[in-house]
């Protein structure tokens, strides 16, 4: 079972969480304690992390995390809806200030 380890608000939650697992999910049904997440589906940017070690047991940043997080993702941050976990992990919710982008309107002005 992997290891995740967790540092919000001042605290450190570890704890082991089956194979496959996905941290919103189980912070959802209570069963991943301080995990800060809101939508769920990689829209409100809520769950972003930063992955402090076991990033290259991760899949790759999907489309949504890219657009989202935009450069972001190249300095390790994660949106936690969107990965499984696999391998152990160390993620950080502490001091992430990451906004979803604003929607733009495709109307244009006669």
């Amino acid at each position: 079972m992997p290891k995740v380890i967790l540092h919000v608000d001042g605290t450190i939650v570890e704890q082991d969480v089956k194979d496959n697992a996905n941290l919103v999910v189980l912070a959802g049904i209570r069963q991943f304690p301080k995990l800060k997440y809101g939508c769920g589906m990689g829209r409100c940017t809520k769950c972003t992390c930063q992955v402090i070690s076991g990033a290259e047991n991760l899949a790759p940043p999907n489309w949504k995390e890219e657009k989202m997080l935009g450069d972001k993702v190249n300095e390790g941050y994660r949106l936690t809806c969107q990965f499984t976990v696999q391998e152990d992990i160390e993620i950080t919710q502490e001091y992430i200030a990451v906004e979803a982008p604003k929607k733009r309107s495709t109307i244009q002005a006669p």
